[in-house]
């Protein structure tokens, strides 16, 4: 089932390790067939060096398993509420991408300090609040998609201009229109989230860089008529 999806978001996974984005089995990736209304994600706990395209997992949008021996990632649930809240995403990752990581638990946004990050996020990446403690006890994991979804919300946030979040105290996870594009991100953000922490360990009072400048490298790439790159 989902034979070429299966080997997409297996190739996908295989990207985090070699990106050096994951430390043994600390991240996962998953695409959905939005037609079939399927995930395919990265089963828990297995190494990379073990996964093949079979031992891949599938669930639906109820987060039930559809086929596969093992279990699905741990973070299974926090992926279908994404998918569940936000129709143009294909893919997402997780990752504890140190830089990225670092802000997170610092509960900071990344903050747009040049065009690197602006090419592709278009303002600050959002830092979720932590859950409460009735929050964990509950249903962590759905509860984490929650309040990224809450974040997004909230902030009237496009998550096609702002592809990632960092999760306070935990790390975070970035998506796209596809689980290769979502690995991108993932790059993408702890490369901006290195930056950004040399940035301010430089001049702590770094400001962000002008809102003209933001929007002419974000634009650029992705606004009405953008011209970066070949037709």
């Amino acid at each position: 089932m989902l034979e070429e999806l299966r080997k997409a978001v297996w190739e996908a996974n295989m990207e985090l390790p070699r990106r050096n984005l994951v430390t043994y089995t600390w991240g996962n990736v998953s695409g959905i067939d939005r037609e079939k209304g399927l995930i395919v994600i990265k089963p828990s706990g297995v190494e990379y060096e073990d996964l093949t395209p079979e031992k891949l997992v599938i669930v639906d949008l109820e987060n039930h398993i559809v086929e596969g021996d093992l279990n699905p990632s741990s973070d299974t649930k926090t992926h279908v509420e994404l998918y569940r809240a936000f129709p143009t995403l294909g893919g997402i990752v997780h990752t504890h991408s140190p830089h990225a990581v670092a802000w997170a638990q610092a509960g900071r946004d990344i903050p747009c300090y040049g065009t690197t990050h602006a090419d592709y996020f278009y303002g600050p990446v959002p830092c979720a609040r932590s859950l409460t403690a009735e929050e964990v006890d509950e249903d962590y994991e759905r509860n984490t998609g929650k309040v990224i979804i809450e974040t997004f919300t909230e902030r009237h946030l496009d998550p096609k201009a702002v592809p990632g979040v960092i999760c306070r105290n935990h790390g975070p996870f970035t998506w796209g229109k596809d689980a290769a594009q979502a690995v991108y991100h993932a790059v993408v953000l702890e490369e901006v989230a290195k930056m950004a922490l040399d940035t301010i360990t430089i001049d702590p009072a770094t400001q962000p860089a002008p809102q003209h400048v933001q929007d002419k490298h974000y634009l650029r790439k992705h606004g009405p008529n953008a011209y970066y790159g070949q037709k």
